[in-house]
Formats: structure tokens, sequence, C-alpha cells
């Protein structure tokens, strides 16, 4: 038997989000684990249901609005002292809340968490069964950096996004054209830049632009530019892979795995620097450039760079690639394990 077979691990997360399930299946082979989610799905959920594992569970609850956050009450809980370690993906649900103010006190735990963004008053009440956490498990080093400056008592690690990108890799990569191909995949809304993007794009003159993701915010779009609407995460490498640059220019992201998935297509990114994932897979220079969140002129002067130098496509394409197998859902859970074992230790 594995030595880390002994280990029972729960994890309470809001939703079965695809790519977090590629870390957890990863994990499941390394040590006993259970997941337990809040609800099944988001009510504008755009991923397709599928079967859970036999380590994962729905636990029966309801959630109610508070602004645009939904606030989960659950019951049915486990009996957290059946496990050696629990950790909790969420603060914005009275589940969590009850967890790490009460049911944890005498169990470790680990709170995982991208970069938090906001901070005072109701937040700062939500946040503070942080300060008695086993561990904290920064999803990548910007959001490691701010929970350790805010939550200085529990031990920090950076534990980025893990997922599968085989689909990625094994897509040969866009051979460049006369009019280099921009993409965008997230929800388009102001958060995450898509005013912006628009406005650069407007002002380059040559090259094309595809949108992919939910429509939400999306005004009616000038020419060379294309929505292709939500395509589901099996159809994305082909989409990628029709691209020459990726391109993410969120006010907040407190990760972003569509840049994991940019890097496994072999594209350049550029992305603002209010993007988590920016901060460990985007390198100024050698596989892409980070402009400041907002600034379309920035923005436009970055994209213009690939028009004015198309060999930096290839170039930086492929510094990208070679970067993807760095975060496979195998070296993450890796990764966990020894961090748990850490913790455990202590």
């Amino acid at each position: 038997m594995d030595k880390h077979a002994r280990h029972r691990i729960a994890i309470f997360s809001v939703v079965p989000s695809p790519y977090q399930r590629d870390l957890f299946a990863a994990l499941a082979r390394l040590v006993d684990l259970r997941v337990f989610y809040l609800e099944a799905a988001s009510p504008d959920s755009p991923w397709p249901e599928k079967p859970l594992a036999n380590y994962e569970r729905i636990l029966p609850g309801f959630w109610f609005p508070i602004g645009s956050a939904r606030v989960h009450v659950n019951w049915a809980l486990p009996d957290v002292r059946d496990f050696d370690l629990v950790i909790v993906n969420t603060l914005m649900s009275i589940t969590a809340q009850r967890l790490m103010r009460g049911r944890l006190r005498d169990v470790p735990w680990i709170f995982l968490g991208e970069k938090l963004a906001r901070r005072g008053g109701l937040h700062e009440r939500l946040c503070a069964p942080l300060h008695r956490a086993s561990a904290i498990a920064a999803v990548g080093t910007w959001a490691q950096r701010d929970y350790a400056e805010r939550f200085p008592e529990p031990r920090s690690y950076c534990l980025p996004y893990y997922c599968e990108l085989a689909g990625f890799l094994a897509q040969a990569r866009h051979t460049p054209g006369a009019e280099p191909v921009f993409l965008f995949c997230g929800q388009m809304i102001e958060r995450k830049g898509i005013d912006v993007l628009l406005a650069a794009f407007s002002r380059l003159g040559r090259g094309r632009l595809v949108l992919i993701g939910r429509k939400a915010e999306l005004p009616p779009l000038p020419e060379r530019v294309e929505y292709a609407g939500f395509q589901p995460p099996e159809e994305l490498p082909r989409w990628f892979a029709k691209a020459d640059v990726f391109v993410l220019p969120s006010r907040h992201d407190g990760w972003g795995v569509v840049v994991n998935q940019a890097i496994a297509a072999g594209l350049p990114v550029i992305c603002s620097d209010q993007v988590g994932a920016g901060h460990d897979l985007v390198t100024d220079g050698a596989n892409g450039f980070k402009i400041p969140a907002g600034d379309a002129d920035a923005l436009l002067a970055a994209m213009r760079r690939f028009i004015d130098e198309p060999e930096l496509i290839t170039r930086f394409g492929e510094a990208s690639r070679s970067r993807a197998t760095e975060y496979a859902p195998e070296v993450g859970a890796a990764k966990w394990v020894a961090a748990i074992g850490e913790v455990l230790a202590r």
C-alpha cells in the first residue's frame, strides 16, 4: 500500500468544477479522499453535468443571495473527526463558517483559496478564522504573498490550480498567418476586461479577435471580431489551436485556468497584472506580456508587438508550451501530499 494511503482527507468545496476535479482525481490516487460539495451546480453554470466519482458527494442544503454572492446552508455534514485533515475551499457560506469556527477546532485544517478580492467590513469578519488555520494553500504566488501578509500565523503554501492539459498539448501549434488571431476565453463581463480588450483591438488595425464564453455584457461587435459563444471544456483545445496569441485583461482574476490552457496550447499570453496565473505562468518578454489592469493603451501596445514582430508568436509560444507539464494534475497532487504531510507532522 502507498505510504500516504493512511491519510484520510476531506475537502469541502462549492461545486464540482471540472478544473478542480482533475486535481481531486489525481489526489484520490495518493490519499483516502472524500470531497463534499455544497451544491451540484451554480444556477448559471455553463459546465455539463458529469457523474460524480465514488469519493465525491453533494451535501443536502440550499443557498440564498447576498448581493452577487450565494450563501450556502448545508446539513448532514460528515463527522470531521473521522479525518486526519480537512481542506476548506470557501469562505462565503454558513457551512464553511460553522466548520472553521467550531467543528474544526480539534482537527487539522487547511484553507484553500485564490487571492481575496476584498478587504474590510464583513469580509474581514468572514476571514477571521483563517488566523487559526493549520495552514493556507494559496492559489499561486500572488495569493500567497497576500495571505502571508494578512494571516501570518498559519504557514502558507503556494499551490496553484493544476488541471488536465493533455488535449491542449496534443494539438499541433497554429502556423501564424498574415493576420494574427488573438483569443479571449471567459465570461464577457467588465471584471474580465472585455471592454478594455474591445477598445484596444478597435485601434489595432490588423489581426482578428475570437471571443469564447458566455455573452453576458457583450456589446455589438466590430468587424474582424468573431463571437464563438460558450464552448464545452472538451472543445476548447480545438479553438485554442486556431489562435496565435491569448489575451486575458481582467480587472481581477484570482487565478485564471484559461492561462494554464493557453500555455499548454503553445500560445503567447497577454494578461493584466491582476490575473493570478500571470504571476506564475507568464514572464514578460519570454512567453508574453503583463500589462496594468484597465489600461487599453498598454494592451494595444502589447498586441501590436505581435503584429510588428510576428516571430515572437513562435518563440513565445514554444516557451509557453515548455512550462505546461509543470501544471499537470499529477504534479499538483504530489505537492499537495507533501504539504499535507508537513502539516500533520507539526
